[in-house]
């Protein structure tokens, strides 16, 4: 028997029938989507974590991240423990890399939440770093960088990242030259107070060969960038303070 695919109700299963299957055909394909940039986001994590504790692939002055392919390897080989910090609790958690810090930061304008602080422990050369993912804001949108840090609260590495700063001004917050100059600047003044380290456009240090001044030369042209990178280490780093006291205690 021939089908009459003249009549409305032909026209509305075809409709029908089509709307299902490409449904689902697109359901397959967001949720494998969803996966794989799941995963992509871990590995770049990963990526950046190492590179603040010095694990990475850079020539010259360019920024090259460990591959996507040793991430995972290089991340279980150096980092011996993950933990994050709540209130006066310090928490043993594997998975604090999957911690929201945009979101945890939201969400501690309210008093009543105790902000997940994550921090990452590695060792290197014998050595143990702690690196601390901090975020704040710049020019026109978020900035964010992992820091790593001895038990004194010296940097000893550092990757910042943006996510529309001005090319060639507040963008060059990831270039080499500007994140270089924070390798072994003190957060804490000799009295063990937080200082940080203040992004200046009157810096007298042009080498930066005084890391105790709490200063880096400001990129020209990127000033309220730069004072989004001093109000982003001031703020989030100083939350820190009290575990690194504890340590060397």
């Amino acid at each position: 028997m021939a089908i009459n695919t003249e009549k409305n109700s032909y026209t509305l299963l075809f409709a029908v029938c089509l709307v299902v299957i490409v449904g689902t055909l697109l359901a397959a394909v967001d949720s494998s989507l969803k996966e794989k940039i799941r995963i992509n986001k871990i590995l770049e994590k990963q990526q950046n974590i190492l590179y603040a504790i010095g694990i990475n692939e850079n020539e010259g002055n360019s920024v090259s991240f460990i591959s996507t392919e040793k991430a995972e390897q290089e991340f279980n080989k150096y980092v011996i423990n993950q933990i994050y910090i709540q209130g006066q609790n310090i928490i043993e958690d594997d998975k604090a890399y999957l911690i929201d810090v945009k979101k945890e930061k939201a969400l501690s304008k309210d008093p009543n939440y105790k902000r997940r602080l994550p921090l990452f422990i590695a060792e290197k050369d014998g050595k143990n770093l702690y690196v601390a993912p901090i975020r704040g804001k710049g020019l026109w949108d978020a900035i964010w960088a992992y820091v790593s840090m001895d038990e004194n609260m010296v940097i000893r590495g550092i990757y910042f990242d943006h996510k529309g700063e001005t090319p060639g001004l507040g963008a060059n917050i990831k270039q080499r030259f500007f994140m270089d100059d924070f390798i072994g600047e003190a957060l804490l003044d000799s009295e063990g107070k937080f200082k940080g380290v203040n992004v200046s456009k009157t810096n007298l240090d042009p080498k930066n060969e005084d890391k105790y001044d709490h200063e880096v030369d400001a990129i020209a042209g990127s000033t309220i960038t730069g004072d989004g990178v001093t109000a982003m280490i001031r703020s989030d780093l100083s939350l820190y303070q009290s575990y690194f006291n504890n340590i060397n205690n």
